[in-house]
């Protein structure tokens, strides 16, 4: 190998090495290890040069060499090849997610399993209401002055509204103005969905006019986002087994409460279902992150991206393993969210 070709090997040599010690490396470990045909002395003139190409450091004198957040960027990009699931692994997802009954249990379930197979924190993002699509629109009369409104997406999500009447409503006139609802809704856009809301009531034969003008305010409110339900979270009790990776945790605790955070991490990534994201310290905008490291995917029905999987850990997370279980996760929720 060349030049460069051996630098990037010194490089990978000396991320994973400190990933499975955490531990600066040296030019003797790498040699005894690694097995790349040179000298220590040869791989020290590297790790020089790497050192000035600013992708490792020295923590100390006379220490080993650490990687940067450049460097980690770099593994990441050029050097990690994705670490396949195990059959074990692959049974513990399906196991988890299979046993998911609604949209609640599949991203609750997917989050567990997650944070169990990388030992980080996960999360999980709500499938984004603007993204679906209205796939039924369920009127019940539960007495002859209060409805049921009952909203259900193409991704499963369902809206309950309760609706108090002022006067009684006909049994007839329920089931007539369902199938209006469902005429007009099904297979709408809800980013969509209020503009054809608020023209229901000149669309209506007169009797159920005022009868839609009393559920358009309900509708709306069940057409809009719930910020607060939106993120699901699990693993964060894993943090504490790398207390030496965040030299102040409290910052990373306090971007975990900040549900504002996540969506904005889950958001960027869920523009691109499929497709595995590496933010690496300094790169994730919120301050509090900048000693943690985010791998997130988005997940999708039919290429349509809804919504993003990720997990957070310490920069000197198994990237190949996290990368493949990440995407793993996105994929079954994506697929569960197809069938159902």
């Amino acid at each position: 190998m060349n030049v460069e070709e051996r630098k990037l090997e010194v490089l990978r040599a000396i991320v994973e090495d400190f990933i499975a010690t955490n531990e600066p490396v040296g030019s003797k470990a790498i040699a005894d290890h690694h097995n790349l045909g040179v000298s220590p002395a040869t791989i020290r003139n590297d790790m020089a040069a790497l050192e000035d190409d600013g992708l490792i450091h020295q923590p100390h004198t006379s220490a080993g060499r650490v990687p940067t957040d450049a460097g980690y960027r770099l593994f990441v990009d050029k050097l990690t090849a994705l670490k396949p699931l195990s059959q074990a692994e692959r049974r513990a997802i399906e196991t988890f997610l299979d046993s998911a009954v609604d949209l609640d249990s599949v991203l609750h379930n997917a989050v567990r399993a997650l944070a169990q197979l990388t030992r980080n924190v996960a999360v999980v993002q709500y499938p984004s209401l603007s993204r679906s699509r209205v796939r039924h629109m369920e009127l019940l009369l539960l007495s002859p002055s209060r409805l049921m409104l009952v909203l259900i997406t193409d991704t499963g999500r369902v809206e309950q509204r309760v609706v108090e009447l002022p006067g009684s409503v006909e049994p007839d006139d329920v089931a007539e103005l369902r199938t209006v609802l469902n005429a007009r809704l099904i297979g709408a856009k809800l980013a969509e969905a209020p503009v054809v809301v608020s023209e229901l009531p000149d669309n209506v034969p007169g009797h159920l006019q005022t009868l839609v003008t009393m559920l358009s305010s309900v509708l709306l409110e069940a057409l809009v986002e719930h910020p607060s339900e939106r993120v699901v979270l699990a693993g964060s009790a894993n943090l504490t087994e790398h207390t030496l990776d965040f030299p102040a945790i409290r910052p990373v605790l306090e971007a975990l409460e900040e549900q504002v955070v996540l969506l904005r991490l889950l958001d960027q990534q869920s523009a691109a279902s499929g497709q595995v994201l590496v933010r690496i310290g300094n790169e994730n905008s919120y301050e509090g992150l900048h000693t943690a490291s985010v791998v997130s995917a988005g997940y999708g029905v039919s290429g349509i991206a809804l919504g993003g999987v990720g997990v957070l850990g310490p920069r000197r997370m198994d990237y190949a393993h996290t990368m493949a279980r990440v995407a793993a996760v996105a994929r079954y929720v994506g697929d569960l969210l197809a069938e159902n």
